[in-house]
């Protein structure tokens, strides 16, 4: 295991590299530069952001966020333009060491929350929440506008302002676009662009819908190991990979998420691995709760064990914190709570290791 920590940039993330290289354990980081959805990531700037980190004596080996036009996802007659300049970003990434490219096929919204910052009643923290009835009362243009306004001024993974800037426009042009023909529109995407990250050696890593079921009508078709299984399947080959994030899967207690670790470690097609823990209060609604098994709904012995045992080798991350001790960030992003967790997730896999010597 490589243990992990997300960064934005030094133009964007109030935590310093020096910061990140204080967590004990700490290997690299699953960095991203912060361009648009269809740019091609240039090599020049891949090679600022990688000298920095290495300059910090932090590893930058995985990729998050080099996000997939929505043109792609849909069809149109634009994606191969899109295609193209994606595929010049995988062989600009490889040059300076990239292994894994962690994305997703979410059509609009990457993620979704109702609220960025519920308090946690029992600790005074706050976190990242979400309950489905409230999205009845706001539709997609409020949850947008609403989630402008409580991101304390910084950008959010898959809420770009050039993204959603169109958004009503977007959504219509969805209509009737079917889990199938998502799928169908993936595979067209994949077999693209899998021979190429097989001829640089670049793993793509799918990260899975958040929260694991379909919003506002759209079609989603990655919150389940049925639909993984289909993914692989689109184009069979070891660079077709997934991230396994145990929250956006945990996010559904159907999801059993050790099992589905383990089915797609065996298979070799865990590409990196976002850890974190949820709380369940009730149908479609949870929040983020701190990393320690007994603070949410989530074994994370259980996760690290099936780590361990079918994919010892993949990256890792703590993802989605809480604001603990009055730090002020990018919600879901602070150091404090993630710092905590990788300390956890490292307490675990030295254990488990230790277990194992016997």
């Amino acid at each position: 295991m490589k243990m992990t920590f997300r960064w934005y940039g030094s133009q964007s993330d109030p935590i310093p590299l020096k910061y990140v290289k204080q967590i004990p354990g700490m290997s690299g980081l699953m960095g991203l530069l912060d361009k648009p959805a269809g740019v091609v990531w240039e090599e020049d700037e891949i090679k600022a952001l990688v000298d920095e980190v290495h300059a910090a004596g932090l590893e930058l080996e995985v990729i998050e966020s080099v996000n997939v036009h929505e043109d792609i996802k849909m069809g149109l007659p634009t994606r191969d333009e899109y295609i193209a300049n994606y595929i010049t970003t995988i062989r600009n990434l490889a040059k300076y060491g990239v292994k894994v490219i962690v994305y997703n096929f979410m059509p609009i919204f990457d993620w979704l929350r109702t609220d960025l910052a519920r308090e946690i009643p029992e600790d005074g923290s706050n976190s990242l929440y979400f309950n489905e009835e409230d999205l009845g009362e706001m539709g997609p243009m409020e949850i947008v506008r609403r989630t402008a306004e409580d991101s304390k001024g910084f950008t959010l993974p898959g809420w770009e302002p050039e993204r959603l800037a169109l958004l009503e426009t977007t959504l219509k042009q969805y209509e009737g676009i079917t889990p199938d023909i998502l799928r169908e529109n993936y595979k067209y995407f994949l077999d693209a662009v899998i021979p190429v990250c097989e001829e640089v050696g670049i793993r793509m890593a799918c990260h899975p819908d958040d929260p694991a079921w379909p919003i506002f009508g759209l079609p989603r078709i990655a919150h389940s190991q049925e639909d993984y299984d289909k993914i692989v399947k689109l184009h069979d080959s070891p660079a077709n990979t997934l991230c396994l994030c145990t929250g956006s899967l945990g996010s559904n207690p159907a999801n059993d998420i050790p099992a589905i670790i383990r089915h797609f470690g065996e298979m070799d097609r865990s590409g990196a691995m976002h850890v974190r823990n949820v709380k369940y209060l009730g149908y479609r609604h949870f929040r983020e709760a701190a990393h320690l098994s007994s603070t949410g709904d989530l074994d994370l012995y259980e996760i690290m064990k099936a780590i361990y045992d079918t994919c010892p080798d993949t990256y890792v991350r703590p993802d989605h914190g809480r604001m603990i001790w009055d730090e002020v960030g990018r919600p879901g992003y602070g150091l404090y709570d993630r710092a905590l967790g990788a300390c956890y997730i490292n307490g675990l896999w030295e254990a488990i290791c230790k277990e194992n010597a016997k």
